[in-house]
């Protein structure tokens, strides 16, 4: 990931330990073991608990839907269902990943897990705040940003839910996260729950072929879902560190990846 986290303190998943040992194959040998890594990685998510569903993929910058001009390519469900449809059914994964091979996938938040989404910059500098804290991280993925845009990378922590309290009054959808007032209070941070969705690695996102950015996991789906509560304050006060550093550079703020299609 380039700042080193994963391999100096611990945080790195053993999958992709195990991915990262593998020695090299040919063109075809390739390919097939991408496959291979593809469905391992998601029925291991799957079998963590992560309700998954089929998503649209990039072609080059543009997505793989019908949509004149997507505004999310590559980022959205293929159908609008993506809430009865998700999964962790192991053979209906296996039937999606060896019909749809260049789709990506989504994990439905709010029904097991949630997940708090911050600048690639701001969630480095929380995940080592909280590791020398001692506070218990979950999974972590990172999403790469373009080569000619280094920090518009995201960090996703994956944490247990809040979308489903005893106490219905207490329940807010991830909407309430999309507003103004709330991301200027949080500048950066969205909290996806009930009603959002995440993309899950291996998924890629528009680019250039050569060199486009995806998804990976920097802590792997193995680890235990903590409370959000217990990250929140690391994450907000990172975010709003890096956000006064934008706004110093002359930078637009920056939002999280929208749900609308």
């Amino acid at each position: 990931m380039g700042d080193g986290i994963g391999r100096n303190r611990g945080t790195e998943s053993r999958l992709a330990q195990w991915l990262r040992k593998r020695p090299r194959r040919s063109a075809a040998g390739a390919e097939h073991d991408r496959e291979n890594d593809r469905e391992t990685m998601l029925l291991a998510a799957a079998a963590a608990g992560l309700p998954l569903a089929p998503a649209a993929h990039p072609v080059g910058y543009r997505c793989s839907c019908e949509r004149i001009g997507c505004p999310t390519p590559g980022r959205h469900p293929v159908s609008f269902a993506w809430q009865t449809q998700s999964t962790t059914d192991r053979a209906q994964i296996e039937r999606w990943v060896q019909g749809m091979p260049e789709a990506n996938f989504i994990t439905a938040t709010g029904m097991v897990h949630d997940v708090l989404d911050v600048p690639l910059p701001a969630g480095r500098a929380a995940l080592e705040r909280l590791l020398a804290e001692g506070v218990e991280v979950g999974p972590v993925v990172v999403s790469d940003a373009a080569e000619d845009r280094p920090d518009e990378g995201r960090m996703l922590f994956f944490t247990a839910t809040r979308g489903t309290p005893e106490d219905e009054d207490e329940w807010w959808p991830c909407e309430l996260d999309c507003h103004p007032e709330t991301m200027d209070e949080h500048p950066g941070l969205r909290w996806h729950c009930r009603g959002s969705y995440v993309l899950v690695p291996p998924s890629r996102l528009p680019g250039d072929e050569a060199s486009q950015p995806v998804l990976t996991w920097l802590r792997g789906p193995e680890h235990a879902l903590p409370d959000p509560l217990n990250l929140l304050e690391a994450l907000t006060d990172a975010c709003a560190r890096h956000a006064a550093a934008q706004e110093a550079q002359g930078a637009a703020p920056e939002v999280a990846w929208p749900l609308t299609r």
